[in-house]
């Protein structure tokens, strides 16, 4: 059955912030090179991304009852680790990908369902993002504000985890809606002109 109290956002939190902090922290090789034609490439990867990442999530979405909870944050990550690879290949064909950063990643993952939580990484400016290198205090404070937002998505794929097929094929059309949004913030991103600047602590 799902968690007696599915309001209780602590559970979920413990278990997602880490792993947030664990993928970050490992930026993947880029597949592919710098291109003269980046944008166009980056559409025919981000097809390929979000189709592999529907499946994915769908298929792991397919048990259904207590044995469709367990499979949640393996589904998440498995996702994710796509949609990191997606990011650092997009990053590479914009010739990029070297000075690749946790923060960029965050940033292109999260924008469109978490900005508030990451406003202290990355800013636009003009035709500029200014990106602030994090200490890793604070990209842990910032994962688990993530994983606090991330929260009610999780509980709803629980949810979804008690529907037979069609909980299954509403798991990967969102997977696919949002890998795709990630990789149009990637581009973004990435055609632009990137500002680091020092290092930032967490809030206290």
């Amino acid at each position: 059955m799902p968690p007696s109290d599915p309001n209780d956002p602590s559970p979920a939190t413990d278990l997602l912030s880490p792993a947030l902090v664990d993928l970050v922290s490992r930026i993947p090789t880029a597949r592919v090179r710098r291109s003269a034609r980046p944008e166009e490439e980056a559409q025919h990867l981000a097809r390929k991304a979000a189709l592999k990442a529907a499946l994915t999530a769908g298929s792991l979405a397919l048990p259904t009852g207590p044995l469709g909870w367990l499979t949640l944050l393996p589904e998440l990550r498995a996702v994710w680790r796509i949609q990191i690879q997606l990011v650092a290949d997009i990053a590479a064909l914009y010739g990029k990908k070297s000075g690749l950063t946790q923060e960029q990643v965050l940033y292109c993952l999260f924008k469109h369902s978490a900005l508030h939580a990451l406003r202290d990484l990355v800013a636009r400016v003009g035709e500029r993002f200014v990106v602030r290198k994090a200490s890793a205090q604070l990209i842990q404070h910032i994962a688990r504000r993530l994983a606090l937002r991330l929260t009610q998505r999780v509980v709803g794929k629980g949810v979804a985890r008690w529907l037979p097929v069609a909980g299954a094929v509403g798991v990967g059309a969102y997977a696919y809606h949002e890998t795709s949004r990630i990789a149009r913030t990637a581009v973004e991103l990435f055609s632009a002109e990137i500002v680091l600047e020092n290092v930032v602590d967490a809030e206290t």
